[in-house]
């Protein structure tokens, strides 16, 4: 099991080949690989310590199933986990013509293929990091002080439910140190914007188009709603570290035909929250626009859902995670990681919000602005760079 530099990279490169695209194949393939993988590094353990260390199985949607290998530590001391999802978002249109999304290509240093970036490559680092928890295991003949558990999980890039059902499990909660190894631009990202989600509906009354009085035009009632909604969100207050909160009326539908009054107007809203503003605010702001809509178009009544609740994660100062994944930086790179914020919502910040975990941040190869796009990369340094690191945390916290 002797490890060199470059076993992340070699690893990614097999796992961009295989096509756990989501919606597509899902995670079946990819998890019986990697579950192979452990199993393979674990029964070359000795059987006093093979025999310790554990991978377990949880079917969290049909055919879809995540894992979580377990190094026990001898101590109570908080597990450190790595959780990365193996899912990925659909292969998509638009790439180069040289460039297969599931060639594993490799140019000018570069590995190219979906999830290259987001996240197989910090999947591979987070593999390998476990691995040499696993070489130093035989070297020593012990178990580390403090555990170690790796969660592979599935339904990142769509609902979470995959990290919802590992907490609902047993898995991970509020004690456990976790880092999930998203792509973080080198930072060590420990904040996210809350992240909530409205069905809008409006209800107007149909009529020919050249009789509108006798009807109620349900889409001049959600144009009147949105109008206010963005209006609200730009008088916001801003947070020092997350900025703003943000909304984005992402679909929209209404309407038969252009000479009838449109009875109906849906649009799905998708809002990104910095305290103070959580959902309650934002609530109370959908309701307001839904009533000025209601007085201004009459005959027509809006409803509304909320179909995502994800509460913002702010940064603790006082983390002791933290503390030693910045010295862990510094004992690779020379130089303590810059400490930033996540764009996006991510497996940790799930945990974070639900568990009230405080010791929850991502850290990771490659670069979100390559994420879920055409010719998605991850650089070769970044990823050696992250195995690099992953490793002496799990060094230092661990033993």
């Amino acid at each position: 099991m002797d490890s060199n530099e470059d076993d992340a990279w070699k690893l990614a490169r097999e796992l961009v080949q295989i096509d756990s695209s989501d919606p597509g194949a899902y995670e079946g393939e990819i998890e019986r690989r990697i579950r192979a993988w452990l199993r393979q590094r674990i029964e070359s353990l000795p059987e006093s310590l093979a025999s310790r260390v554990s991978i377990e199985e949880l079917e969290v949607l049909p055919g879809r199933t995540e894992l979580m290998a377990t190094i026990p530590g001898t101590t109570d001391e908080p597990r450190l986990v790595f959780i990365c999802h193996m899912d990925t978002v659909t292969l998509g249109d638009g790439w180069d013509d040289d460039i297969d999304p599931l060639s594993g290509l490799v140019r000018d240093g570069r590995l190219y293929g979906r999830g290259a970036c987001d996240m197989k490559s910090g999947l591979a680092s987070a593999m390998v990091a476990f691995e040499a928890t696993l070489e130093k295991m035989a070297r020593t003949g012990k178990l580390p002080r403090r555990g170690l558990s790796l969660i592979c999980s599935v339904d990142e890039e769509d609902f979470m439910r995959g990290v919802e059902a590992a907490i609902k499990q047993g898995w991970v909660g509020a004690s456990e140190w976790v880092v999930d190894t998203e792509p973080t631009d080198s930072q060590i990202q420990v904040a996210h914007k809350g992240r909530t989600w409205f069905e809008l509906t409006m209800q107007g009354v149909t009529a020919h188009a050249s009789q509108p009085w006798k009807g109620a035009d349900a889409i001049a009632a959600m144009a009147v709603t949105i109008n206010q909604i963005r209006r609200e969100f730009g008088s916001q207050p801003t947070h020092d570290e997350l900025g703003r909160s943000t909304v984005t009326f992402g679909q929209i539908e209404g309407g038969y035909r252009p000479y009838v009054v449109p009875d109906s107007c849906k649009v799905w809203i998708d809002m990104r929250l910095v305290p103070p503003c959580d959902t309650q605010a934002a609530t109370k702001i959908v309701q307001n626009a839904i009533a000025t809509a209601e007085n201004e178009v009459e005959g027509c009544h809006g409803s509304y859902v909320i179909t995502g609740d994800r509460p913002a994660v702010e940064r603790d100062p006082a983390s002791p995670l933290l503390a030693e994944l910045l010295e862990s930086t510094a004992d690779v790179t020379g130089t303590s990681a810059e400490v930033g914020i996540f764009t996006g919502y991510t497996d940790t910040a799930v945990i974070a919000g639900t568990c009230q975990n405080h010791n929850c941040m991502s850290y990771g190869p490659g670069s979100l602005a390559l994420a879920h796009k055409p010719n998605e990369y991850v650089p070769l340094e970044d990823v050696r760079r992250a195995q690099a690191v992953l490793t002496r945390l799990a060094e230092r916290v661990c033993w």
